[in-house]
């Protein structure tokens, strides 16, 4: 350990302490007001440096743990966590506390059951024309008439009583990212119908046939008038599984670099203020933002030279 995380000092501040102290005549208790840190603090750095030690702050680990846990019981307590035990049942086959169980476990990641589970492997894919498929998804934000804490302060009591909420649709190409972006009052399914045909309709604009489109399991996303305008449209509905974000997971981090850039990344007056200056920060992602998925590139020059 080099240093430790609550010290006034580094190790050089330490030395330069110990060097006004022994080489510019500093007096002790002047050199300590300067390093802020106590006069016997500084005299027992200066001891240190007098031998010839080391200014590191000195591990506090002892030496020796006798009543530590052998490791062969530590080996037999995962063997049997491996076998799905819970800690009072591992503790009563190995007749031992249950407290020292659970510090075993905890100390190799086993703590709990479900990091037994495998981990489910990534399945990343992307669509080679675009248009193929189309992300979608919604995020609700909450109206306010002035700036908040999130601004100001957790101090500042400026909340916006009964100001409402609006949500945010987003519409995600899957093979260039490019993205379409509106906020509405709400997330209905005649409302979220409605950014549908624009969204089908802006994609078009800039030569993009949507033919897929991917949802999650929200209630506007089941109802029959979304089913009726995707067939109505020619468009192939996929819904994600229940309890998999990551299924959809262009749309759901294309929200998450929304929220950081756009919706928190200002001050605004009001929430009118920040949904006037949201078609600017759409058309800088889609024209001139870098993404990595994409070689550093924008959605608009990918889409051009597709």
């Amino acid at each position: 350990m080099e240093l430790h995380a609550n010290a006034r000092l580094s190790v050089e501040g330490r030395r330069l302490l110990c060097r006004r102290v022994r080489e510019l005549n500093w007096k002790v208790a002047d050199a300590a007001f300067a390093g802020g840190i106590s006069e016997r603090r500084a005299y027992e750095w200066l001891a240190r440096f007098d031998a010839g030690e080391t200014l590191a702050d000195r591990s506090s680990r002892p030496k020796s743990s006798p009543k530590k846990t052998p490791a062969s019981v530590e080996a037999a307590i995962v063997r049997l966590r491996t076998l799905r035990k819970t800690a009072s049942t591992i503790a009563a086959i190995l007749q031992m506390a249950v407290s020292t169980v659970c510090a075993v476990l905890a100390r190799v990641g086993l703590n709990r059951l479900s990091k037994l589970e495998p981990v489910e492997p990534a399945n990343r894919y992307c669509r080679r024309h675009p248009g193929e498929l189309i992300h979608l998804d919604i995020k609700t934000l909450g109206r306010f008439r002035r700036p908040g804490k999130r601004a100001l302060g957790q101090g500042a009591d400026r909340r916006s009583r009964k100001a409402g909420w609006e949500a945010v649709h987003v519409a995600v190409d899957d093979a260039t990212r490019l993205s379409y972006v509106e906020v509405l009052p709400d997330q209905t399914a005649a409302t979220t119908v409605g950014f549908l045909h624009r969204a089908i309709a802006w994609f078009a604009r800039h030569g993009v046939i949507v033919q897929e489109v991917m949802t999650d399991n929200g209630s506007a996303y089941v109802s029959r008038l979304w089913a009726a305008t995707c067939a109505e449209a020619g468009l192939v509905h996929i819904r994600t599984r229940p309890y998999r974000p990551r299924t959809n997971g262009k749309a759901e981090r294309f929200i998450q670099t929304l929220l950081r850039e756009w919706a928190y990344a200002a001050t605004y007056r009001d929430s009118d203020h920040r949904r006037a200056v949201l078609p600017e920060w759409v058309r800088y992602y889609n024209t001139q933002r870098p993404h990595g998925s994409l070689g550093h590139k924008a959605p608009m020059t990918v889409l051009t030279a597709a």
